[in-house]
């Protein structure tokens, strides 16, 4: 055997085996979800006696019962109504600050930065009951408003700190032409820095939509009324302390589940190139 053929038999060896490790890790990716999906037409006896194996009788019924008594219709609502102003309105004012922070020098930039940026810092769990007395305080307990409020505050710190790093790498030339052409900054952000900057907004907005759609304590403290809840919260009636209907559980959890796929599938590949530029710029 030849130089050439040893090194073609290593390459097909590697080739091999990278292709084993790219099947292993979408099949570990793809049973869970499997297994969600086959559990959710079981009854909570079959379940509990048989976890692995298809189910003796599809039991369709789960999902009208999920729906109906989750009041599904009310929440996916109130779920989109969160995650969509809470996008729209993070991605505007983080990049409209981000901008500011990268581009207009001020001597006060680096205070107001970091300000924003220890936000990172903070934990959910170490909020909580501050925002609760606030949101209390001023009058907006069990409101939409006092729920977006915090929705947006919470998702700012990390558009920011995405949104300044890479805005900083926009040649700081095309802002000074645009200046010296008599071009506002207003302007300036809206015709130049948005535009290149979409790559760091996508990313943004993805990591907005799953955190928002996904969140689950800040809405039970922020609301009382089921008509201002949002998905999880219809996922989680299904599981109780001492008992839990596993196949309605499962159901709702498929239910919550779809949108999410529906966006990955939906813009698989702006998600794939912005959360790669934005590792890269960041």
């Amino acid at each position: 055997m030849d130089i050439k053929d040893k090194r073609s038999a290593k390459a097909r060896i590697g080739l091999f085996f990278t292709y084993l490790v790219l099947l292993f890790f979408t099949v570990m990716a793809i049973y869970p979800l499997l297994w969600l999906l086959i559990n959710s037409f079981k009854t909570t006896t079959e379940f509990q006696l048989n976890k692995l194996g298809l189910p003796k009788k599809w039991v369709t019924l789960n999902y009208r019962d999920a729906w109906v008594r989750g009041k599904f219709p009310h929440m996916i609502f109130n779920s989109v109504i969160y995650t969509g102003i809470t996008t729209l309105v993070t991605l505007v004012l983080s990049f409209m600050a981000s901008f500011a922070f990268a581009k207009i020098p001020n001597r006060a930039t680096k205070v107001l930065h970091g300000s924003f940026v220890i936000g990172l810092l903070l934990t959910l769990q170490s909020v909580m009951v501050p925002l609760f007395l606030m949101i209390n305080w001023v009058g907006l307990y069990n409101t939409r408003l006092g729920v977006l409020i915090p929705y947006i505050g919470i998702a700012m710190p990390m558009g920011i700190y995405l949104g300044t790093d890479y805005i900083k790498s926009i040649p700081n030339a095309l802002v000074e032409s645009a200046r010296i052409d008599g071009a506002t900054y207003i302007k300036i952000f809206r015709s130049i820095i948005l535009p290149m900057a979409a790559p760091a907004a996508v990313t943004v907005a993805i990591l907005t939509v799953t955190g928002t759609w996904n969140e689950f304590m800040l809405i039970n403290i922020l609301t009382s009324s089921d008509a201002l809840k949002s998905l999880p919260v219809g996922v989680q009636k299904f599981a109780g302390a001492l008992s839990s209907d596993f196949g309605k559980q499962f159901a709702s959890l498929v239910i919550g589940l779809v949108p999410m796929l529906v966006f990955y599938g939906m813009f698989h590949k702006e998600i794939t190139k912005g959360v790669s530029a934005g590792a890269i710029k960041g």
